[in-house]
């Protein structure tokens, strides 16, 4: 393994115009494009366990869908993803069981150096992702690089998760927001 695609797995910074990372990104493109395409669900879904890290049962993802790699998301069994879904895993995803995602939802691991030079340099580095058990996240929302998010949490459509979220709890708004506890009992 080259030096830059194991500082990206250990999440420091690296430079992600590389080869070896170049020939990964080929390799999810090519899967992508037959995910995308094929109309056969049987086939859709052989393909989308080669893509990805691993998929569990009764998983449904609704084409288009692009990542960066695939090998680094883990989803859930019984997981639903709609149309549009990105998820950029230059660090792991991991999704959980009965997860409900949105139209267009954005999974973002990479971050970009704010220093002008570094950042033209080419500069990044990726924080992992954890969406927990029974989540759903609305149509739209994008959550950021290290996000966690809690089971049985709700995130509302076009919300942007910038900072983990609890379990149990109802986020909206750019940055998400908890507005009250699902439980019935005062938002924290």
């Amino acid at each position: 393994m080259g030096e830059n695609k194991k500082l990206m797995l250990a999440g420091d910074w690296y430079i992600a115009d590389d080869e070896e990372l170049g020939a990964d990104s080929v390799r999810r493109e090519s899967l992508c494009r037959a995910f995308n395409e094929e109309a056969d669900h049987g086939r859709r879904g052989e393909l989308l366990r080669e893509l990805l890290g691993s998929v569990g049962e009764g998983v449904g993802i609704r084409p288009p869908f692009q990542c960066d790699y695939g090998r680094y998301i883990s989803i859930g069994p019984r997981t639903f993803v709609n149309f549009n879904a990105v998820f950029l895993d230059a660090a792991p995803i991991t999704v959980g069981a009965d997860v409900q995602i949105g139209p267009n939802v954005q999974l973002l691991t990479p971050t970009h150096e704010l220093d002008t030079e570094r950042r033209r340099a080419g500069w990044e580095k990726a924080l992992p992702i954890t969406i927990g058990d029974n989540v759903w996240l609305g149509g739209g929302v994008i959550v950021c690089p290290g996000v966690t998010i809690g089971e049985n949490t709700v995130v509302g459509a076009g919300s942007v998760v910038t900072k983990d979220l609890p379990a149990g709890v109802l986020a909206v708004g750019s940055p998400a927001r908890v507005i009250r506890r699902l439980d019935g009992t005062t938002a924290p």
